[in-house]
């Protein structure tokens, strides 16, 4: 992993979510909804992002495999809308509330036509489902005091920085940080229930939800894709546990641990490989996260940063039993798994805008930032080079009002010598608003 020093640009509006503070409107639309920061019982919000990229590298599916056909091939460019998310939240009262999370995903629902490249570059139409149209969360919950709350539904699981924090007024890029939206599900939402609350200095939150699915593993996405379900239902043969705590004793900096282990194997559909005599019954699947991620903001200057890494046991054997499912079983993804991932990531910058009286004054900021990450999705192989990427980006966030944001980054991503890297410039707009 090469190490990279860069002078790095900030964004004025960097308050987690997670923050044990009073909600404040316009810092993170979803504690303002759900906190209901302006009082009202009824609280509307959301967030939104417009994005296009112009990428000067192939996008051909078989450009690992044969990378010096393709190296040559020309810059293609493409519009995309990531996210667009309403927030709604009510208050019941007697310590009785709910939040409901409304996604839409690259456009909104509909028939598409995919490439898979994981399947030999073979053309696939579908409607898709889990990605596109999504209720994101959706819960009750029971607050006691501030130190005890309990959520009873289909929540977020903050494992990490960008799952905790995935609004896009908390991170400088274009597109969510790329480690952590590759490697584990992101946003990772499942149904479940939770139990937090904020004690001093500390916020804390323990989760019990459904397991995730060892046959939706692949060695691009590691456990990516294990929280998907193709189903009208959440399977739940097997569970999980995550735990988070945040610290803010210091002025300015967030510190944060999260953690999370359950069982992966035979926690699908039908569920046909745990019955007696099954040469597959013993295999469990299990896994266990670990994330360490910081937030810094004073002083004009803002630091983000996390280190991710996960192991998952019987990863061979799970591999060869997907390997060997037919064409006709449940939709499976057929490529093998490493038994471990990681993924660092590190960006700071500075609001050039602060120097100047006039600019300050009149609200609007303008951040220089710089971003590093590495990650690996398949660290245990030597044949499968590709899936260790080191990525740079630097670029601008100009805010002509709090709310909204314009980007433009410089996004590079370099690979072992034998493939060809893959810069990009990215241009985005988003907006995170607290409507009522």
């Amino acid at each position: 992993m090469r190490t990279i020093k860069t002078i790095l640009s900030a964004c004025a509006v960097a308050a987690c979510c997670l923050a044990p503070c009073t909600a404040v409107a316009q810092v993170s639309a979803s504690d303002s909804v759900y906190q209901h920061a302006k009082g009202n019982r009824l609280s509307i919000g959301g967030y939104g992002e417009i994005a296009y990229s112009r990428n000067f590298y192939s996008d051909n599916p078989f450009r690992y495999s044969n990378p010096s056909y393709y190296k040559n091939d020309p810059s293609h460019g493409r519009f995309d809308i990531p996210h667009a998310v309403l927030y709604v939240g009510y208050d019941f009262g007697k310590g009785w509330s709910m939040g409901m999370e409304i996604e839409f995903e690259h456009g909104g629902s509909g028939g598409a036509i995919e490439k898979e490249a994981e399947e030999g570059g073979e053309w696939e139409a579908e409607t898709e489902k889990g990605g596109e149209v999504e209720l994101e969360q959706f819960w009750v919950q029971k607050s006691f005091a501030p130190w005890a709350n309990i959520r009873f539904g289909h929540i977020v699981l903050p494992f990490g920085l960008t799952n905790a924090h995935h609004e896009p007024l908390n991170f400088f890029t274009v597109y969510r940080p790329e480690g952590e939206r590759t490697i584990i599900p992101s946003t990772w939402h499942q149904t479940g229930i939770s139990f937090w609350g904020r004690a001093g200095d500390f916020r804390y939150e323990v989760q019990f939800t459904g397991g995730l699915d060892a046959m939706m593993f692949d060695r691009t996405y590691w456990i990516g894709k294990g929280a998907q379900s193709p189903w009208e239902f959440e399977v739940a043969n097997k569970f999980g546990l995550l735990a988070r705590i945040d610290n803010y004793t210091i002025p300015g900096l967030r510190l944060g641990l999260s953690g999370y282990y359950g069982k992966t194997m035979h926690n699908t559909f039908p569920h046909d490989l745990e019955t007696d005599g099954n040469r597959y019954k013993d295999i469990e699947g299990n896994i266990y996260l670990g994330s360490f991620d910081f937030t810094y903001n004073d002083h004009n200057w803002i630091a983000r940063g996390y280190a991710d890494y996960g192991y998952i046991s019987d990863a061979q054997a799970i591999s060869a039993i997907k390997a060997n499912q037919s064409s006709g079983t449940s939709p499976y993804r057929k490529t093998a798994f490493g038994s471990h991932a990681v993924a660092v990531s590190i960006e700071a910058g500075y609001d050039v805008f602060s120097q100047f009286n006039k600019l300050r004054r009149s609200g609007q900021k303008l951040y220089v930032f710089g971003h590093y990450e590495y990650y690996d999705s398949y660290i245990n192989s030597m044949a499968n080079q590709y899936t260790k990427k080191n990525i740079v980006a630097a670029g601008v966030n100009y805010y002509p009002v709090p709310q909204i944001v314009v980007k433009a980054e410089y996004n590079h991503r370099f690979f072992k010598s034998q493939y060809n890297d893959e810069p990009a410039l990215n241009i985005g707009v988003a907006y995170e608003g607290f409507f009522l």
